[in-house]
């Protein structure tokens, strides 16, 4: 057992290390790179990148002191099968998911844009989650993945804060996980809406999780 003290609002917790993973939510090309979904929504992809080097600097500690490490990534079959239609027909039809764009079709599974970007590329034996919605334990098998490895503790990264962060934390929440959301290793596309979600995760005594930094985990996982 490795029980680490955690800063976080509402209060400092204790955790296993040995039963706490890392996921990295969204971290991808479409997302964060001109030209890719993000874009195509109208949004500032420049105001994702803050995220970067602290959820790079989380991902490096954690991989020394062991953690599971799972990553995820939003994205469809290449038929659509597993897109709604609801969720196609949002955009300009010349921008919308399937339709061809400078990193391949957008929003499509094996497309360059579907990728994790470089700096937080996955290494062999990092879980890779694709997932046709916003949460990630929707129509996926992250759940048993965390059953496996007797998994209690989730530090919760990515993008966007309010969408995909917040959904995933409340789907985990349901499930009897403890979320633990690095506010400055995610990102969203409108500061106010970031702020938002952090507070909603954090509010009534931590109603679907905790909030810290990744100043406080790199000092919990260093030592």
């Amino acid at each position: 057992m490795r029980a680490v003290s955690i800063e976080a609002e509402p209060t400092a917790l204790w955790v296993d290390l040995d039963r706490t993973a890392l996921i990295i939510i969204d971290m991808q090309r479409d997302f964060l790179e001109p030209g890719g979904f993000g874009e195509t929504l109208g949004n500032d992809v420049k105001r994702l990148l803050p995220a970067v080097p602290p959820c790079r600097d989380v991902l490096a500690a954690a991989r020394a002191a062991k953690l599971l490490i799972i990553h995820t990534r939003e994205g469809h079959r290449p038929d659509l099968s597993d897109a709604p239609r609801a969720k196609i027909e949002r955009g300009e039809p010349a921008m919308r998911i399937g339709a061809p764009g400078p990193m391949g079709r957008i929003l499509v599974r094996g497309e360059p844009g579907h990728d994790i970007i470089p700096e937080l590329k996955p290494v062999d034996g990092e879980p890779i989650i694709d997932k046709p919605g916003k949460g990630a334990f929707h129509q996926t098998d992250l759940h048993q993945i965390l059953q496996k490895h007797e998994i209690e503790n989730l530090l919760v990264c990515g993008v966007t804060t309010e969408v995909c962060v917040n959904t995933t934390v409340r789907e985990a929440n349901d499930r009897g996980f403890r979320c633990i959301v690095l506010s400055d290793c995610c990102g969203s596309y409108f500061p106010e809406f970031h702020e938002a979600g952090l507070a909603m995760i954090k509010a009534q005594g931590g109603i679907f999780g905790w909030v810290s930094a990744s100043q406080p985990v790199l000092k919990v996982l260093h030592a």
